[in-house]
């Protein structure tokens, strides 16, 4: 079988590392993923080395891509003009959607009209993105298949495997905590702010490092902010760590008794949830939709109200100032991802619904029921 994944935006986020996890086990079930994007934001590094990667807006150069290559599916991930290069190469397999714009009003441009294209079925990462999505369709049904993690790449590393000579460099007497993802609005790169601030003036024993950014659109400005606030000491930026460098990072982490922590105002799932628990490192995030169906509060995190600054910095120190339950966390995230979002478990589920979708598709059926 061969599929291709449609998306316009090539970043370092989760969608595609839930898919660069996918297409590495698709592979050793005799599936082969290839992937068209529009734009590069960075992302490259981390897909080029496991699937084909098609890079261009050129128009006709899409549409000879999907008329050449006979797949036998095709993934649309919010990009509403994937279906008018689908139906101008006259594809005749089954198409999927993947729904993971976690924002109502961005989400609804991709989800508005097909173009001629009968979607099968539209694939969401949550419970919460499949509340959200069911607002805006009502005939297609809708799957709810989680993101899932390597297992075998992300893991809690013994002290004997961490790479120590590589950056970030983990620093003596300190307690580090990870903020990772895009400078950007929605994860709330400003609130990371207020929380280093408080932080900073209670206590000398903690460093943030923030991961990732290096091509964000909020950079500048964030990096403004960090040096006007004088935050320099306590937050340190690595706005490039490569992707197989971050198992190394997160083993940092939880070997100084740290926890990552997440700021963000809406996810449609979380990868760096699952990426951090199941190397071992308990999460601080917020008590949101869908956030709090990755972290059981108390057991493999904590979860604090809203936006409230002062209660995320209590919740960092009810993991980090207590050895105990920072260990009882990290062996507890590390048995939940295993259970539940590991690459082998979720995407075996995927490979049984594109199975009967292509079957269903070559004995001329037209569904598959949820």
């Amino acid at each position: 079988m061969k599929v291709l994944v449609i998306w316009r935006l090539l970043t370092v986020g989760g969608v595609n590392a839930g898919w660069r996890n996918r297409s590495i086990y698709f592979k050793k079930k005799g599936i082969e993923t290839e992937f068209l994007y529009t734009t590069d934001h960075g992302g490259l590094h981390i897909m080029q080395d496991v699937a084909k990667v098609y890079l261009t807006k050129d128009k006709n150069e899409i549409i000879n891509i999907i008329k050449d290559n006979a797949y036998d599916a095709i993934i649309v991930v919010d990009t509403g003009a994937a279906y008018k290069w689908i139906r101008k190469a006259k594809y005749k397999g089954p198409v999927l959607i993947e729904a993971r714009t976690p924002e109502l009003i961005k989400l609804q441009p991709h989800l508005k009209t097909f173009n001629g294209i009968q979607p099968e079925l539209i694939i969401v990462p949550s419970q919460y993105q499949r509340r959200l999505v069911s607002i805006l369709t009502e005939d297609i049904p809708i799957h709810v298949i989680h993101n899932g993690v390597d297992t075998s790449f992300f893991r809690a590393l013994s002290n004997e495997e961490i790479d120590y000579e590589s950056i970030p460099k983990l620093p003596t007497g300190k307690k580090i905590i990870g903020w990772i993802g895009r400078l950007d609005k929605r994860k709330n790169w400003p609130m990371l702010i207020e929380v280093a601030k408080k932080i900073n003036s209670e206590r000398d024993d903690i460093e943030i490092w923030v991961i990732g950014g290096a091509q964000s659109v909020q950079r500048e400005e964030f990096a403004a902010v960090w040096q006007e606030e004088e935050l320099t000491e306590i937050i340190k930026w690595f706005p490039v760590i490569p992707y197989q460098q971050m198992p190394h990072v997160y083993a940092k982490i939880r070997q100084s008794g740290g926890c990552t922590l997440a700021t963000t105002k809406a996810e449609s799932f979380g990868n760096t949830f699952i990426e951090s628990m199941v190397c071992g490192v308990p999460v601080v995030a917020s008590n949101i939709m869908p956030i709090n169906e990755l972290i059981v509060n108390g057991e493999t995190g904590l979860l604090y109200r809203g936006q409230n600054v002062e209660d995320a910095v209590n919740q960092i120190y009810g993991i980090i100032n207590e050895p105990e339950i920072h260990q009882q966390m990290s062996q507890a995230a590390i048995q939940r991802v295993e259970e539940m979002f590991a690459i082998q478990v979720v995407a075996e589920q995927y490979i049984r619904l594109l199975q009967k979708l292509v079957k269903a598709d070559t004995l001329g059926h037209d569904e598959v029921k949820p």
